[in-house]
This record gives structure tokens, C-alpha cells and sequence, in this order.
């Protein structure tokens, strides 16, 4: 029985909205019919013929008028044309005090020999049919525009189900038996786990945290770089816990009217109360949390918007069973207010997965297909710094080209070619490069893999080639490290850029030219270079004086000078010297092992493609 109650009115509302189509044609064929009868003059069916008053007076002298009416400016008249045939003409009627008495005195073809002639007299239409006519039905016909404008926007907002939809939160609510997502499809992030995990706990037995007087926390927010599975976890949470799930953007809170932002937090709230215990989920919660701007009023709709997110947030405690989540890029940018206890209680980092994460998140991506013998060691070292919808991504990749080749599992070979898609696109097989470019490349990369390997603290060479790829690269040389890198030294930041400087050492020397395929290394270098002598300290003459700041960090990282411009002149001269002490370094490599740039060139151009233990056993055997 109470089923049927909530049914009725989303009956009563659908059949409200279907019945709007029929009401608006009853409106338009009134206004129609009213226009017919009171705007649209009456025409007749007969033929009028225009003519100038000059062919008027002649017809007149010429006795073939028969009638003639004057109505509102214009004469019409009925005469005989060359053929003797009566036909209908009108022409303008003229200041002629004369045209009385001419009619009286012409003939005419009628049998009383005289022309009819009359004229309208003006008849002033009443007060209330003008009214009606010029203020009354403009109104309607506006109104009924505006109306029907207006519901259709309100269905689009609303879904189309609830006419009056403005301040409503459309969010969408996820009933406790359709969240299927549990901690166990969330891998890499076990600390961030860890710390929701006493949330599901609090859900599941609130009792026992109310004994000792604990409060459950109001909000956790949850911060790292795109792909990393915040969105994901937050899911988790809800299928652990079992409870109603309420997901809502950030962005949908911000509307084009002021205090519809703030309705709608305020209504997302009072559905969340009444499903308690649930999850609240509002992603990219910096679309309305920003800090606020102390030199402008607070009067616009995102300030009103976050001050209402404020209060709700202040306006329930922990034993209520609401906990909000929120997930950001930015979390620079937002309100103090917003990050302060009692509101935001935690901030779970979720940073870009470790090896050992890696493996985890390739390893739950793999149940999905089907594979056989796969090195989920290799292919983990050699996704260094992906996130986890990058590595879904290459999994899905390696399905794909295994289904492209006709195989009925994915192996280890699919991965790592998948891997190479994602990092520096499709090959190319079918672009046409001249045996002289093609020369250029393979020793521009041979070069790349033989300062690397001459040095010490340096990643090995995994892989060598000379196919292009859709990024744009006519090659490249992969270098995978043995296993987890946090930190790296300064020797070791010397040498990266020493062999970014391989390939273009190996043009010099071998080739006696320079080419714009060096212009990724040169940009990598000097941005590598720049963040040793501004960010880490790296440099004898500014020690540990922090020259850079970084903004965003989790979205890409924009740096900006924190120094005067001499200093910044003396920062350039640093890169400068920096990144030609890692030239020289790699021209002298290259002269010291000449010969076997030769013969590992002449190796690659014969395979295109070659792995690093290839390389290694041609250098040293």
C-alpha cells in the first residue's frame, strides 16, 4: 500500500508532462482563430488589377467605369478593358476636388447609364476589442512562450520526470544493493584502504564506537592525480559498508541563478539525512570549494553555494551516519574553512602506485581477460610512474592487439607493446623514410643506449628502435630500471642528462650534422637541469635557496620563478654550464667507443628493433 503512495504522484507528474503537447496546440490554434477574425483582412477571391490614377480618369472619360469605392486611401473600381470584359482595378486615391462631379457627368456601361460610385465610411473599432487586440494577446501569446520555454529547460534539468526541478540536487542515489564495487577491486592503494576502512567499521557497528564516546569522522577528502582511483574507492567504501551511495559533481552545484546552488546543497543534505547511514560522494569538490576572494563581495553563486555546504556540513554530527567524501586535483585551492576539523576530518593521500601497486593493479585488470604467461615484474617496472586507469588502459590495449593478431590469450609481448602505444603511440609501418634519415636516427639512438650504458648509476637499455610512431617519434630508447626508484642523486641526475645529450653527440660525431631530432631531448634536459638548481638544491652557488615554486602538482606541476631577474639571468648561465658538461661528457663516450657505434648501428638498421640484452652482448663481446 505504501508502495502504490510514493507511485501515484510520478503517475500524476508523467501524465502532466505528457499532457503539456496537447495543451500548447489548444493554445495556438485559439490565438490562430482570434488572429483570423480580428487581424487578417478579409481578401477577395476576384483579381484587382493595379493601375495609376492617370488610366483611372481616362476609363472614367472613356465611359467604361461602372462602379467606383473609395476605401482608405485607395479607389477601387470595375470597368471594361480593350475586349469589352469587366475586370477589377484599384489605384491611389489623389487630392482631386473634381472626381465627384466627373463621375456625375460620365457615361457608364450600366443600364442607367451612370456610374455607381460610394465611399467606406471609417468606422473606429471599440476601445475593448483594441485592448484585447494590441496589449491582452501579446501578453498571452509571451507568456505562454515563456512558460513553455521554461518547463521545457525545468525537464531537461530535472530529468523530465519532476517538472519543477529547480534547486532539486540530481544526484545520483545508488541504492545499498547496487554498489558492487568493494575494497577488493581497488589495488596500489592499501594506506588509503587502510584509513576508510575504520568508516565501514563505524557503519557497520556504531555501537561500539559510541561506548567510548568516539564520533564517526564527518568527511574525508580524498587528494591525488587523475587516474588514481578516487572515485573508485569511494564506491568501495559504499559497497563495504552497504549503505545508499549519493555521487553529485562538484560543477552541477553551480548554476546560472543565484541560490540555486545552495537550494540544491541544502536538498542533497535532507535526502541524505533521511537515508542515513549513506555516503555522500562529491567529485572535484574545487569547482565550489575554492578559497574565497576577500577584495569582491560574496554575493556570487559559488560563494553562496560553498557557504551553504559549510553549514550543512556543521549542521549534523557523527552519530547521524552521513559521511561526505570529496575528491580533488587541486587541494591548494580550497577553503580553509572547508579543510578544517569538523568538516573535512582526514585527507587521504592517493598518490601514483608503487612496483608492488603496479603488479597489484595489473594483476586485477588480468582476471578480466584472458592471459597466459605474463611478467607482471617486467611490465610493472616498465610503467614507472602510471596511474591506475593508465594501466586498465594498457591492459585493455594488450586485449586488443592480441584479438588484432588472432591469439586467445594475452601474453607479455601484447603488454609491452601496449605499453609502447600508450607512452609514444601506434607504429608507423608505412611511413617513408630516406635510407640517409634513417641512417641519422639509428645512431641518434644507438647514441641515447651507449652513454648509458657507459655510465654508472644509470637505468639499462630495455629497448632500441627506429619505427616511427603517431606521437611524432622517429625512435626511440627504452630504459627500464631494476626495480623502485624514490630518490635520485645528483650523479645520477647528471648522467640523465648526459645521455639525453647521446643522440644528438652521435649526430656530430658520426654524421657531421645537427637535426631537429634532438628537439624532446633538449627539452627534457634543460627542464631537468632548471628543477636540480631551482627546486632540489642542486647547485654550488645558490646551495639550498628555493628559487621555484610549483603549482598544481598534481596536475601537471606549473613552476614559477620566486626571484629577481639578475638571479634569474645567473639561474640560465647554471642550466647552461649544466647541460654542456653532460654534452661533453657524451661526445667523449661516443669518441671513445666509436667502433662499436658502427657496428650496433649497422645491427639496428638490419632489425629496426632491438631488445637491451641484444645491445649489451654486441657491446660487450
Amino acid at each position: 500500500m505504501e508502495k502504490k503512495e510514493k507511485e501515484s504522484p510520478k503517475k500524476d507528474s508523467a501524465q502532466n508532462v505528457s499532457s503539456i503537447p496537447y495543451y500548447n496546440f489548444f493554445i495556438v490554434l485559439v490565438v490562430l482563430m482570434l488572429l483570423n477574425a480580428l487581424v487578417v483582412p478579409h481578401i477577395s477571391n476576384k483579381k484587382i488589377i493595379n493601375t495609376d490614377y492617370g488610366t483611372f480618369v481616362k476609363k472614367i472619360d472613356n465611359g467604361d467605369v461602372k462602379q467606383v469605392k473609395i476605401d482608405e486611401g485607395k479607389i477601387y473600381y470595375s470597368a471594361l478593358d480593350e475586349n469589352k470584359e469587366e475586370k477589377t482595378y484599384q489605384t491611389g486615391a489623389v487630392d482631386d476636388p473634381d472626381l465627384v462631379n466627373r463621375l456625375l457627368a460620365a457615361r457608364s456601361p450600366n443600364e442607367n447609364g451612370k456610374i455607381e460610385f460610394t465611399q467606406t465610411i471609417p468606422q473606429q473599432s471599440s476601445p475593448f476589442i483594441s485592448f484585447l487586440l494590441f496589449w491582452v494577446l501579446p501578453g498571452v501569446i509571451f507568456f505562454w512562450i515563456f512558460r513553455s520555454g521554461s518547463k521545457m529547460i525545468q525537464e531537461r534539468m530535472g530529468g523530465g520526470d519532476n517538472v519543477m526541478s529547480f534547486g532539486k540536487s540530481n544526484a545520483k542515489i545508488y541504492a545499498e544493493s547496487e554498489v558492487k564495487t568493494t575494497f577488493a577491486d581497488v589495488a596500489g592503494q592499501d594506506e588509503a584502504k587502510e584509513a576508510l576502512a575504520e568508516i565501514v567499521d563505524f557503519l557497520h557497528n556504531p555501537q561500539k564506537y559510541a561506548s567510548i564516546g568516539a564520533s564517526l569522522p564527518k568527511g574525508a577528502l580524498l587528494v591525488g592525480p587523475p587516474g588514481t582511483g578516487k572515485t573508485l574507492i569511494a564506491r568501495a567504501v559504499a559497497g563495504e559498508a552497504k549503505v545508499p551511495f549519493f555521487a553529485m559533481s562538484g560543477s552541477e552545484f553551480v548554476q546560472m541563478f543565484v541560490g540555486v546552488g545552495a537550494a540544491k546543497v541544502r536538498d542533497l543534505f535532507k535526502q541524505a539525512k533521511e537515508k542515513a547511514p549513506c555516503i555522500i560522494f562529491i567529485d572535484e569538490i574545487d569547482a565550489i570549494g575554492k578559497k574565497r576572494d576577500s577584495r569582491f563581495g560574496g554575493n556570487d553563486e559559488r560563494e553562496q553555494t560553498l557557504n551553504q555546504l559549510l553549514t550543512e556540513m556543521d549542521g549534523f554530527d557523527g552519530k547521524t551516519g552521513v559521511v561526505i567524501l570529496a575528491a580533488t586535483n587541486r587541494p591548494e585551492s580550497l577553503d580553509n574553512a572547508l579543510m578544517r576539523p569538523g568538516r573535512f576530518d582526514r585527507r587521504i593521500q592517493m598518490e601514483l602506485p608503487d612496483l608492488e601497486g603496479r603488479k597489484a593493479i595489473l594483476n586485477v585488470h588480468l582476471q578480466k581477460v584472458k592471459h597466459q604467461n605474463i611478467d607482471l615484474d617486467l611490465v610493472a617496472r616498465a610503467t614507472a610512474g602510471t596511474s591506475g586507469a593508465e594501466l586498465a588502459n594498457i591492459v585493455n590495449e594488450a586485449a586488443l592487439r592480441a584479438v588484432r593478431l588472432g591469439k586467445e590469450y594475452v601474453t607479455t609481448v601484447d603488454l609491452e607493446e601496449s605499453v609502447e602505444v600508450v607512452i609514444a603511440g601506434a607504429q608507423k609501418k608505412g611511413k617513408v623514410i630516406s635510407d640517409e634519415e634513417k641512417k641519422i636516427i639509428a645512431y641518434h639512438e644507438i647514441g641515447h643506449a651507449m652513454v648509458a650504458a657507459k655510465q654508472k648509476n644509470s637505468a639499462p637499455v630495455h629497448k632500441i628502435t627506429i619505427i616511427p610512431r603517431t606521437s611524432g617519434a622517429l625512435g626511440y630508447t627504452m630504459q627500464v630500471d631494476a626495480g623502485e626508484q624514490n630518490l635520485m642523486s645528483r650523479d645520477e641526475l647528471l648522467n640523465r642528462i648526459a645521455t639525453l645529450t647521446g643522440g644528438r653527440a652521435a649526430e656530430e660525431i658520426i654524421c657531421n650534422t645537427v637535426t631537429t631530432g634532438a628537439s624532446n631531448d633538449i627539452e627534457q634536459a634543460t627542464k631537468l637541469a632548471r628543477a636540480m638548481i631551482t627546486r632540489y638544491g642542486m647547485s654550488e652557488e645558490f646551495d639550498m635557496m628555493a628559487l621555484e615554486t610549483v603549482n598544481n602538482a598534481y596536475l601537471g606541476g606549473d613552476s614559477t620563478l620566486a626571484c629577481s631577474a639578475e638571479t634569474s639571468a645567473s639561474i640560465d648561465r647554471e642550466v647552461l654550464k649544466m647541460i654542456k658538461d653532460g654534452h661533453e661528457k657524451a661526445l667523449q663516450i661516443i669518441r671513445d667507443n666509436i667502433d662499436k657505434m658502427h657496428e650496433l648501428t649497422d645491427y639496428l638498421l638490419k632489425k629496426e628493433t632491438i631488445t637491451g640484452e641484444e645491445f649489451m652482448g654486441i657491446l660487450n663481446n
